[in-house]
């Protein structure tokens, strides 16, 4: 394919010639080739593809048919309760309720949640993907199951469960036998962005959710590139569309692990020839984490997932290791008035950094943590410009960064965060993400709107109607 007058880091109009997975010419007036198809780029900016260095795939697609639980759809008790009953007589079975956060109803268990829905099985995930709240009769089902509730099922003074269910994903996956959902609207979706690579970054990952996605990467279902982490012992995909990723840990207040047994996890997955990605939201996590690589020792790929928040001491002894950190910019944007009101004001300025982190030489990254986030980068990226919260108040706005510094945190290296970007350039894999104007006014906008095609190692990923892809 030959995509005809783009501007290409800066220079315009350029031609660029795709030939199999790689970009093999790029110059002005390429001569067409006998029964090339063409794509008119019109002047538009054409970008190195996006990588989402943070993303759930699965629940993602199964958030797709969960009922809106959360801000800013739903932003109250009779909110909740009328989308609940709503969807409760639509149909029967278990009914899946996604985003949900105190600031709407206070906190849930079984007996509010019987209130609204009581005679379906309710389960209803708090937006930080880290509980599940059930009501009785989802209690009973489970319990009816035969197998003994997991740990993280909450008991109150009587023992009787409360419904509320702590980091159960693989034993809830398990018990409700849930079928993987499809991929394919995941793929088109994110590719309408310009999102040409993902890492999936889920801790319960294994052999069978690795090969889930791998089918659908051969299958064109997911058109991006997929690096993958996981379990400990993660195999290695046959896809070559696939590569393994990191060891993922979870670290969970009040019950952090013991020092030296996290060391330790540390050590395994390096045995293994792995790095570890440490998930880490409280100050607390983030130095514990830092502290424990500092002791067992990194290699390259370790890295703080989300870090949210980073003061200047964090910062510092991360900058003294060999880590790469991925952040959330966007939650600025969605989340910043939550943490307003519920941060500790000394800590609000540390919120999900980008500028400190630059200047003291950590690699960085941004991912979405779809479906807990937006999936579109370009809300990530204009967060990370802007810094403003719903209202339109600035949190620490000495984090901010220039447009460019933005875009970068999305075509960093997935494997290598501190190595060098992607570019478009001859030889390079033709992930691509064209714009419908020059990059001079796309950063006035950093908007999705402006994506008008992309390509995936070649191939056409998703054309804005109207716009034909040969």
């Amino acid at each position: 394919m030959l995509i005809r007058g783009a501007e290409v880091e800066g220079y315009a109009p350029l031609d660029v010639r795709i030939a199999g997975e790689r970009i093999v010419a790029i110059a002005a007036g390429l001569p067409r080739l006998s029964g090339e198809p063409v794509f008119d780029a019109r002047g538009g900016a054409l970008l190195p593809g996006l990588h989402d260095h943070h993303v759930h795939l699965h629940a993602l697609a199964a958030a797709d048919t969960s009922v809106m639980c959360g801000p800013p759809a739903v932003a109250s008790a009779d909110d909740l309760g009328a989308a609940l009953r709503s969807a409760a007589a639509s149909g029967r079975g278990w009914l899946r309720g996604v985003a949900y956060h105190e600031s709407v109803a206070g906190p849930l268990d079984r007996d509010r949640l019987d209130a609204w829905v009581a005679d379906r099985p309710l389960r209803v995930q708090h937006r930080s993907g880290a509980l599940w709240m059930m009501n009785s009769t989802a209690v009973l089902e489970l319990e009816r199951g035969g197998g003994a509730l997991p740990d993280g099922a909450e008991r109150d003074a009587r023992g009787r469960a409360t419904g509320r269910f702590f980091r159960a994903d693989t034993w809830l996956r398990w018990s409700l036998s849930d079928a993987a959902p499809p991929l394919a609207a995941v793929g088109a979706r994110l590719a309408s962005f310009g999102v040409t690579g993902l890492t999936d970054a889920s801790a319960g990952n294994d052999a069978a959710a690795l090969r889930h996605l791998a089918d659908a990467a051969d299958a064109g279902a997911l058109p991006q590139r997929l690096l993958v982490m996981g379990e400990p012992g993660l195999p290695e995909p046959a896809s070559a569309r696939v590569a393994r990723g990191a060891v993922k840990a979870l670290l969970d207040e009040p019950e952090l692990p013991e020092f030296d047994a996290f060391c330790a996890r540390i050590r395994a997955a390096h045995d293994e020839g792995r790095a570890l990605a440490v998930h880490c939201v409280t100050r607390a996590q983030a130095i514990f984490a830092a502290a424990a690589f500092r002791e067992a020792g990194t290699r390259r790929g370790d890295r703080l997932e989300h870090a949210s928040i980073a003061p200047p001491e964090l910062v510092q002894l991360v900058a003294g290791l060999r880590l790469a950190v991925v952040t959330q910019p966007h939650f600025i944007a969605e989340r910043g008035d939550d943490y307003r009101r519920d941060v500790a004001r000394e800590d609000v300025p540390w919120l999900y950094r980008a500028r400190g982190w630059l200047v003291a030489g950590v690699p960085l990254a941004a991912g979405s943590d779809a479906p807990y986030g937006s999936p579109d980068p370009w809300r990530a990226i204009a967060s990370a410009v802007q810094r403003a919260s719903p209202s339109g108040a600035r949190l620490g706005p000495g984090e901010a960064l220039s447009p460019e510094q933005a875009l970068a945190l999305y075509t960093a290296t997935p494997d290598d965060l501190g190595g060098p970007p992607s570019r478009v350039a001859t030889g390079a894999v033709a992930d691509l993400c064209l714009l419908d104007r020059p990059w001079r006014a796309a950063r006035e906008r950093l908007s999705s709107d402006d994506v008008l095609a992309t390509w995936c190692a070649g191939r056409p990923a998703w054309a804005r109607d109207g716009h034909a892809l040969a």
